[in-house]
């Protein structure tokens, strides 16, 4: 159930209040609208994403495993491209394997790595859940096109500064 709307907008209000105690409240607000874009977008992706009995997590894990070359990869790599721990990595090709959605395979050269490989299975849950995000835009309504990309670059140059990635 959708919470009722409120007649104004409580990140302005506090924005407003901020100032007027605090001081300066510009990146307050903007922190604070990013975090609850963020509460809305995970709604909006987590409602799409059930039927298909995937979180957020194991989905980026499966488009990942469909992007390589293979369909498959190692699980250090995964948890390099994801961002995630190691631990976490485990534990969503954990998720996934037992739903049959990907499986371990020995690394056909390092007797060290273990590979997750996606199946058939896996590939058309992705499908499905793909269509299922991209259907309701991931969340993200209100904006052009045009909007959304300035606010990827917006938020890359946040990312970047905080160290998240570097470019050569």
């Amino acid at each position: 159930m959708r919470p009722r709307s409120l007649p104004f907008d409580p990140i302005a209000r506090a924005a407003q209040t901020w100032g007027e105690r605090i001081g300066d409240s510009t990146t307050m607000a903007a922190v604070t609208s990013v975090m609850r874009v963020q509460q809305i977008l995970q709604s909006a992706v987590d409602a799409a994403l059930k039927p298909h009995g995937l979180t957020f997590a194991r989905y980026e894990a499966l488009v990942l495993l469909t992007f390589s070359k293979r369909g498959s990869l190692p699980m250090r790599v995964m948890g390099e491209r994801l961002q995630l721990h190691p631990t976490s990595v485990t534990n969503i090709v954990d998720r996934l394997e037992a739903d049959g959605l990907v499986k371990r395979t020995p690394h056909p050269t390092d007797r060290r790595t273990t590979l997750a490989e996606i199946t058939e299975a896996g590939r058309d849950r992705r499908a499905a859940a793909t269509a299922a995000v991209t259907e309701v835009d991931f969340g993200l309504r209100g904006l052009t096109e045009r909007q959304t990309v300035q606010l990827t670059e917006l938020l890359a140059k946040v990312r970047r500064a905080a160290g998240d990635f570097h470019e050569e």
